[in-house]
């Protein structure tokens, strides 16, 4: 489930032996290439194409969190991609961001399958922002809870997308020759490659450029997700200004100091940490709103995205949060050439969604 372009689905994935993870981010374009392998699926190729303008200007981003995406320019950076980065697969499973959708976990009483089916759509209609006509719907059981008078009630995901942002996705990649198979919200790509099928109750922060994306994942199921608009450039730009440098140069100060501190120009914890406070903020509020509503405590929290790459964050987040902290791998769920090992830590947090798309059809 979770796949909306159902109507290509009975011969897209036939027989497939590979697939192109494709997230295309705020600022960035990531992509995966993965075959099926032994034990684990095994990365192919990978690649990354980053627009800087958006450092200066919001409205350079390749989307934005009004569900605009910029077609043309979408297709533009990834056809430079795929042309530097060589990849051979033209069957694609693409990510939606989270900020693009809307997400919602009912609980209904027990039921047959088929009324289920018969029962959401009233439910779903109460949920959703848009009229149903203009968005495309999905749904899948991802649990059980018993409620206070011992009932057990049935837990559904609800996940609905503009049609309008599901054409743009067609648009672009026909425009760059490739053949996309599925769209999927990045919140399931994340669940699948940083928490697989593990069963510790778990909360991932997704640091990006211009939002942070909050998820909550039980049983590999995921439960709960939100987001917030503190991210990577919230921090860039309080450098630049604090400092009075330019934001390439903020960036990179970021990059090589982190929260870390330092002397002089680096000294940038005072600068930055606020920001970070504002995340944290938002991911114990997801955390707290999680634990209260399902009495189960979260355990852990992993971290991804570029953010994740922050030096001393998971540590910070540790201490602040209460629940050990660690930065997301997606490459622990591939088989991956052993010339790319010493980038693995920076690519790991990074990719997530990417290898999570790319591996769907896999685990």
């Amino acid at each position: 489930m979770f796949d909306f372009l159902k109507s290509n689905r009975l011969f897209s994935f036939l027989n497939k032996g590979s697939y192109l993870g494709v997230d295309i981010g705020t600022t960035s374009i990531k992509v995966a290439e993965v075959l099926k392998g032994g034990a684990k699926p095994k990365l192919r190729n990978y690649g990354v194409l980053e627009s800087y303008g958006h450092l200066e200007r919001l409205n350079n981003a390749i989307q934005t969190a009004g569900l605009k995406i910029m077609d043309k320019d979408a297709a533009k950076m990834l056809k430079t991609l795929l042309d530097q980065s060589k990849v051979k697969s033209k069957d694609v499973i693409a990510s939606i961001p989270a900020f693009s959708a809307f997400i919602t976990l009912l609980e209904i009483p027990q039921m047959s399958s088929a009324d289920t089916v018969k029962t959401l759509p009233f439910q779903i209609t109460q949920h959703i922002p848009l009229p149903v006509s203009e968005v495309a719907i999905d749904w899948m059981k991802v649990g059980e809870k018993e409620d206070e008078g011992g009932a057990v009630k049935q837990q559904v995901l609800i996940v609905s997308v503009p049609n309008e942002q599901i054409s743009h996705y067609k648009s672009i990649f026909k425009m760059v020759g490739l053949n996309l198979v599925a769209l999927e919200v990045e919140s399931l790509s994340l669940a699948r490659a940083l928490v697989g099928n593990d069963q510790t109750p778990t909360i991932i922060a997704d640091i990006g450029s211009h939002a942070t994306n909050i998820v909550v994942v039980e049983k590999g199921f995921v439960k709960s997700n939100s987001q917030t608009d503190f991210a990577g450039t919230s921090l860039t730009q309080a450098i630049s200004g604090g400092l009075n440098i330019n934001v390439r140069r903020a960036e990179q100060l970021k990059k090589q100091k982190g929260l870390l501190g330092g002397t002089g120009e680096y000294e940038l914890s005072t600068l930055t940490i606020p920001f970070i406070d504002a995340i944290i903020s938002e991911v114990r509020r997801a955390r707290d709103n999680f634990e209260k509503s399902q009495g189960i405590k979260i355990e852990r929290a992993i971290l991804a995205g570029g953010g994740a790459n922050l030096l001393g964050i998971e540590k910070y987040f540790e201490k602040d949060l209460g629940l050990p902290a660690v930065i997301g791998n997606a490459f622990s769920r591939v088989d991956y050439p052993s010339k790319i090992e010493p980038m693995v830590k920076i690519l790991g947090p990074s990719f997530a969604v990417a290898v999570g798309l790319a591996i769907k059809e896999f685990i």
